[in-house]
């Protein structure tokens, strides 16, 4: 059994979408994150970054004690190993797919993470970082598109792997990152084709119900460090 530490998340949600996808049996431990539980010590025995998701793998392959996983990239090359599932055996896919999580993980997440908290949760508008982060996403937006038409079928080549997983999550904030999906008609046929996977339904799934519509004031300052 793993338990994955979680919250509703483009992060959280590669987890979950790996996991359902391999078949994997997990448990969801919730971590409020609006509240500050990823700054308990139990947390951060696990997570020393402070951030989910992570996990805990009772029955390790080495059939040795517990081991335990931060980082969302960190986690699907670790359950891409134990599945033997989505990370491709041979060197040249094994590297393509690798390159493309650690581009997701260096630079989707990370931009759009800003671009979002600029377009949507900073304290008053700062219009160099609202540009700055804006154009950014497009541009990564154009770099995947491209990749996607050059490969006509997945991110790292013909065949599924964990670039895909790594990266769709943060797609599906399209609408909020203000990008206009039929400008990139690659990543939208590839979108389209991941969201009908049934363990990308069931992985997105996974805690939906308990996001708050609205974040409030006490929330975006433990988030965010911003104020009421």
């Amino acid at each position: 059994m793993i338990d994955l530490y979680f919250a509703a998340t483009p992060n959280g949600w590669k987890a979950t979408i790996m996991l359902e996808e391999c078949g994997l049996p997990y448990r969801v431990v919730p971590v409020n994150i609006g509240a500050g539980e990823q700054f308990a010590p139990d947390f951060l025995a696990i997570s020393p970054n402070n951030r989910i998701p992570a996990i805990v793998d009772s029955a390790p392959a080495d059939g040795g004690e517990p081991i335990s996983v931060f980082e969302s990239g960190a986690i699907l090359l670790y359950l891409a190993q134990k599945s033997g599932r989505f990370l491709p055996a041979d060197p040249r896919g094994r590297i393509a797919a690798t390159e493309w999580l650690m581009w997701q993980m260096g630079g989707l997440g990370p931009m759009l993470g800003q671009n979002g908290h600029f377009r949507l949760y900073a304290p008053e508008p700062i219009p160099y970082a609202v540009d700055r982060y804006a154009r950014e996403a497009d541009r990564l937006y154009g770099v995947l598109d491209r990749q996607l038409a050059r490969t006509g079928a997945y991110v790292a080549g013909a065949a599924y792997t964990i670039a895909d997983i790594a990266c769709f999550p943060w797609i599906i904030t399209h609408k909020a990152q203000g990008i206009d999906m039929a400008r990139f008609p690659h990543v939208a046929r590839w979108f389209a084709k991941l969201r009908e996977r049934p363990g990308v339904k069931a992985g997105t799934a996974v805690g939906r119900m308990a996001r708050p519509e609205e974040i409030s004031a006490d929330t975006k300052r433990t988030l965010m460090g911003i104020g009421r």
